[in-house]
C-alpha cells in the first residue's frame, strides 16, 4: 500500500513538473501531458455519454482548453481533477448543444418539408417564439438563453457573464415576463 501511495504522489509531481516546464515555454511539456492522460479522458468521455462518435472531437477541445488554461492552474488539487472537471464541462457542452439542435432542428427546414398540419402548427410556434426571442434585448436574452434553452444553472451563468447570481435571476424573470408581453396576442395560437 505505501507503493501505491508513493507511486501516486510520483505522478502528482511528474504532472507538476510537466506543467511548469511547459509554463516556462517548453512546447514538448504539453505533449507529455495530452499523451500521458489523454486515454483516461477519452474513457471518462465514453462513460459520460455512451458515445463513441465525439469522443475525439471532445477529447480534443478538452485538450485546446488545457492548453489555454493551464497557465491558470494553482497546483491546489491534482492535475487530473482539474483536468476531468474540464472533461465534463466539454461533456455537458456537448449535451447541451445536441438539445438545442434537437429543439431547434425543426425551425431550420423548410416548410415544404413538413408534412401534417400538426407539424406546420409546430413549426409556426416555433418561428413566432424564436421572433419574440430575438426582440429581447441581449442583456435579458443572452441569460435567458444559457438557462431555458442550453441547461447552465445560475452559478455557471454567473460565472460566464461574471454577474451576481442575484441579477442573473433578475434578469431571466424579466426576460420571461417581456416574452409573456409579447407573447400574449399569440396564446391561443402557442396552446
Amino acid at each position: 500500500m505505501n507503493n501505491e501511495i508513493v507511486i501516486a504522489h510520483e505522478n502528482l509531481d511528474e504532472d507538476y513538473e510537466t506543467i511548469q516546464d511547459f509554463i516556462k515555454g517548453n512546447e514538448n511539456a504539453f505533449t507529455k501531458l495530452v499523451y500521458r492522460h489523454r486515454e483516461k479522458v477519452k474513457n471518462l468521455i465514453y462513460l459520460t455519454l455512451s458515445d463513441a462518435e465525439y469522443i475525439d472531437d471532445i477529447s480534443q477541445d478538452v485538450f485546446i482548453n488545457v492548453y489555454h488554461k493551464v497557465k491558470e492552474f494553482r497546483f491546489e488539487s491534482k492535475f487530473t481533477t482539474w483536468l476531468y472537471r474540464i472533461t465534463i464541462n466539454k461533456c455537458r457542452d456537448y449535451l447541451r448543444k445536441k438539445k438545442v439542435r434537437s429543439i431547434f432542428s425543426s425551425i431550420g427546414e423548410n416548410e415544404e418539408q413538413i408534412k401534417g398540419k400538426s407539424q406546420i402548427e409546430d413549426f409556426d410556434k416555433m418561428k413566432i417564439l424564436r421572433q419574440a426571442i430575438e426582440k429581447l434585448p441581449d442583456k435579458l436574452k443572452t441569460p435567458l438563453l444559457l438557462r431555458d434553452i442550453e441547461g447552465y444553472s445560475y452559478n455557471e451563468i454567473c460565472e460566464q457573464l461574471h454577474l451576481e447570481i442575484g441579477t442573473i435571476k433578475s434578469r431571466i424573470f424579466r426576460a420571461r415576463e417581456f416574452l409573456r408581453a409579447i407573447l400574449e396576442p399569440y396564446q391561443k395560437d402557442l396552446i
